[in-house]
């Protein structure tokens, strides 16, 4: 008897750590899926509940940017940067730039378009690696892996999609595609933002937002 009870307490010792596991990966899973949703039906106070503390402040850099950048600050920003900041400033009014913060600058951006459907229209995640307090996600992209991985931080015993992650690829296909068209950065850039909205940017872009 004693030794049936050994082998079942070394059972349950063996199988909670994997079912603690298992659920995890299901949350992460979720918290993906419950963002996806949020992007794809353009409602941004909800999506900003399943992103990290690290997205926050990235938007909160790009908010402040926004707001005190000059023209010789903004030429220094890296690419990406330099965009967030170029495209804040041409499809926001001068009012909603002096009262954006991190977070109301991730909504707006989501309400308005400006955070790309694309990174998770027809894509999910397959294999969940837990590490503490972080995971990662394999993309599976219309059914088939992918050699990239989303990356989650659990923050408030909630898992929260980390977006600054998929930054640098995204900067490389930028990259790849200003070498493509022969334009410089910024005319590139301009040039895509007279495409998306229609209007091209003028000298006001290069400029902080100020009060009147």
């Amino acid at each position: 008897m004693f030794k049936n009870l050994s082998v079942l307490l070394l059972l349950v010792a063996f199988f909670q750590p994997v079912f603690a596991q298992k659920k995890e990966a299901e949350a992460v899973k979720k918290a993906f899926e419950n963002y996806k949703s949020a992007i794809l039906n353009d409602k941004g106070s909800e999506a900003v509940k399943f992103v990290d503390s690290r997205t926050i402040k990235y938007y909160q850099d790009v908010s402040d940017w926004v707001r005190n950048a000059d023209s010789a600050k903004v030429e220094s920003l890296s690419l990406l940067d330099k965009f967030m900041v170029f495209t804040t400033r041409h499809r926001s009014t001068q009012e909603e730039q002096l009262a954006f913060n991190g977070k109301s600058l991730l909504i707006y951006a989501i309400n308005n378009g400006m955070v790309g459907k694309n990174s998770v229209a027809n894509n999910t995640i397959g294999e969940v690696i837990i590490e503490d307090n972080f995971a990662k996600a394999q993309l599976v992209s219309r059914g088939k892996p992918a050699p990239l991985y989303f990356h989650f931080y659990k923050e408030d015993k909630q898992w929260k999609l980390d977006l600054t992650a998929l930054f640098a690829l995204s900067s490389t296909g930028f990259k790849k595609m200003i070498e493509e068209s022969e334009e410089t950065e910024n005319d590139f850039l301009f040039n895509m933002l007279e495409m998306i909205t229609g209007k091209r940017p003028d000298a006001t872009i290069w400029k902080p937002a100020q009060k009147d």
